[in-house]
């Protein structure tokens, strides 16, 4: 079975990866574990020899069971050096049609294809003429049909090369040797290109893929699964908590309906930042554009090609696209983040306070020693892999922009990782999903909560009613019989104390119930025109 970015289909053993530790830096990694235990070449004290000894002997065992072991550490889920990859493949694949090697390697195929359909399109550029539709056909069947074996063809030339754009260009040769047409210009393939005129479109589309197929997708139903969590409990009432303490009621679907609305704001800003690429040759000047053919007016020809793609054209660069788009994207997803850092440690808190029971799945152990427990797991797997998402996004927000003079080789390594990033935010965003699903509002716990914090408001000029207040609540407990007897004692009209005296927590809310009810349409003004679907 073929592995296509149209089809997202992946063949079960020749899965890509999204850290590159596990596919392209797997060999220099694989043998770590035979390296000799440094302890043994350093002298210590008495104390130290006798630990070095009891830990060599202790791990003698371990090692001897990987010598005598025949099979060596192959790739597959248990040997894979993240998470990502292994434990947490299946939920986190989807990405891997774009931002995995496989992804990259689709993507310089594709931007090579692309240009020399566009060179043929260049009446200066005699050398290329016009391609038949046969001919057509075909280099775009090389881009549709691309394959996993098509992929490991690419490493396999790598091997020889040793430099992996070079290797797309010799693949691509290899098979259009055979179509007429084409076996004429091969060698225009990679015309007036620096590999980073390549690599920069490849990065770009594969970010640009991977959030509108996979990433956005899956923020959305986030956002309206926490919509419909904030219109189911629009009334129902809830104590406020500020520093800690107990404050004016909420309702519990009117802090949901907050975090739906900021999510959503960020999404949307998050879909604004275009995905700019350049083509420029190798220091951005056109230099061997103009010389071979001083007629063309190349900034343009570069500025159609880019746009062509889908992508925003950079024309001021060095040999690389400057990444800036990459920062500001990366930080917008750290924004959205951050968000959702806040929901899910609120959340955490709400059913530490009883608010939310956890639906129990049959088979599940929440606790290996304490079986009654069902702890808020997804919520915090979801903050936890925030985390790890910031930290790798925030290294390439502030690394990327920078490079040496017109360019140095820090950024190539460093973009490969592109997909860690993103990976740990998607596996966030489902954690987090699966964690709203198994939710059970618990409302006697929340009325248990507000009947034990009584509330009034001042009003009609009452002389003193905070310093009135202050000396009723402060430090004591306030009952319902307590709040009852000082309103009795206060001078207002008959009107204001019967109204006063129907109050309760419960009913104490404002205008709560009809902010939660009202969330899908703040959603869909943040979002204009585009309007998501998901409130409704």
């Amino acid at each position: 079975m073929e592995a296509r970015v149209s089809s997202g289909v992946l063949t079960k053993t020749q899965s890509p990866f999204l850290s590159p530790l596990r596919g392209r830096k797997l060999q220099s990694l694989r043998n770590m574990s035979t390296l000799p235990n440094t302890i043994h070449n350093h002298q210590f004290s008495n104390a130290s020899l006798y630990l070095r000894s009891t830990f060599s002997s202790r791990t003698h065992g371990f090692k001897q069971a990987i010598k005598d072991d025949s099979r060596e550490f192959e790739l597959s889920s248990l040997t894979a050096l993240s998470p990502l990859d292994g434990r947490y493949w299946g939920k986190v694949k989807d990405l891997a049609p774009y931002m995995s090697e496989y992804g990259l390697i689709y993507f310089r195929v594709l931007v090579e294809i692309k240009w020399l359909l566009m060179l043929s399109q260049i009446p200066e550029v005699i050398e290329v003429p016009s391609f038949s539709a046969e001919a057509q056909s075909y280099l775009l069947g090389l881009i549709d049909g691309f394959s996993m074996d098509d992929a490991l063809e690419v490493k396999k030339i790598e091997r020889v090369t040793n430099h992996d754009v070079k290797a797309v260009e010799y693949f691509l040769k290899q098979k259009c040797q055979s179509q007429p047409e084409i076996a004429k210009v091969l060698e225009f393939f990679h015309f007036a290109c620096t590999s980073e005129d390549i690599n920069n479109l490849a990065h770009a589309l594969m970010l640009k893929e991977a959030m509108t197929k996979v990433m956005f997708p899956t923020m959305d139903k986030l956002v309206e699964a926490i919509c419909k969590l904030a219109k189911a409990n629009a009334s129902v009432s809830m104590l406020s908590r500020t520093h800690g303490q107990p404050a004016s009621p909420t309702t519990l679907g009117k802090e949901m309906a907050i975090f739906a609305v900021r999510l959503s704001r960020e999404r949307q800003e998050i879909s604004q930042v275009e995905m700019m690429g350049k083509f420029a040759g190798a220091v951005g000047n056109y230099n061997a554009h103009i010389v071979a053919y001083p007629t063309v007016i190349w900034p343009q020809i570069a500025e159609q090609f880019v746009t062509s793609l889908g992508l925003k054209f950079n024309p001021y660069v060095t040999q690389i696209e400057t990444h800036d788009y990459m920062a500001k994207l990366y930080y917008a997803i750290i924004r959205f983040n951050n968000i959702l850092i806040d929901f899910d440690r609120d959340i955490w808190g709400y059913i530490s306070l009883g608010y939310f029971k956890q639906i129990t799945k049959a088979g599940e152990i929440g606790s290996s020693t304490m079986p009654h427990k069902v702890n808020p797991i997804d919520f915090e797997n979801s903050e936890g892999n925030l985390g790890k998402a910031n930290e790798d996004l925030t290294y390439l927000s502030m690394k990327l922009p920078i490079s040496r003079w017109q360019r140095d080789l820090t950024d190539s390594t460093v973009l490969r990782n592109m997909g860690g990033g993103l990976g740990h935010s998607l596996l966030a965003y489902k954690s987090a999903l699966q964690g709203i699903g198994k939710l059970q509002v618990n409302e006697a716990r929340l009325s248990e909560d507000l009947n034990q914090a009584w509330e009034v408001m001042r009003r009609y000029g009452v002389p003193e009613p905070y310093e009135k207040l202050k000396e009723l609540t402060r430090g004591r407990a306030v009952t319902k019989e307590s709040i009852r007897e000082f309103i009795e004692g206060l001078e207002l009209p008959e009107e204001a104390k019967t109204h006063l005296l129907k109050l309760t927590p419960h009913s104490y809310v404002g205008a709560a119930v009809e902010l939660a009810k009202t969330v899908d349409s703040a959603v869909n003004v943040i979002n204009g025109s585009e309007v998501l679907e998901t409130c409704r």
